[in-house]
């Protein structure tokens, strides 16, 4: 589901090929590294170089969004940060800016068509805001955050001159 269908969320994967296979969502499930390391192999094996081009054409896509979002201080997040990005994966940029409104209001301002999407989880960790876009025809999702969250956010992350780093051609494999 994750290397054929990008999902992307590794609870939904767990539950949903838990129902698939007919056992009880609480039991025993794969932690998520397990997941992640047959991903990559997954990807290694069927997906090879076109996985490969796809990763640097979105972190490609990545590096010039977030320089446009610049203000709103962007981190890039999931498949296209950690290298498991496949076929129908979006760039995932945190924000933290002062308002959310902020950029809603820069995107327009900017012509860069958007649209809202729902924020799926409850929890204090949720999103303000989600907005799905397109840049440089790579879907991308911006969650946006209260600035003071910007210290809070343990996922793994990475802020522009990261993602520049990854495309340095010594870089360009992971």
């Amino acid at each position: 589901m994750m290397a054929e269908d990008g999902v992307s969320d590794f609870g939904f994967a767990k539950r949903k090929a838990a129902r698939r296979l007919g056992i009880d969502e609480d039991e025993s499930l794969p932690a998520n590294a397990e997941i992640e390391a047959e991903l990559r192999t997954w990807q290694t094996l069927y997906q090879g170089e076109e996985q490969a081009a796809r990763l640097a054409d979105m972190r490609t896509a990545a590096v010039g969004l977030m320089r446009r979002l610049a203000a709103f201080r962007p981190y890039l997040t999931g498949g296209a940060l950690d290298g498991t990005a496949g076929r129908y994966a979006e760039i995932e940029i945190d924000l933290f800016p002062e308002s959310a409104k902020d950029v809603e209001i820069f995107l327009l301002d900017a012509g860069i068509a958007f649209e809202h999407r729902e924020v799926r989880k409850t929890t204090p960790d949720a999103p303000e805001m989600v907005f799905a876009l397109d840049w440089d025809d790579v879907p991308a999702r911006l969650s946006l955050y209260p600035a003071s969250a910007e210290r809070e956010r343990r996922q793994p992350r990475a802020r522009l001159a990261q993602v520049e780093a990854l495309l340095a051609p010594e870089n360009a494999r992971s």
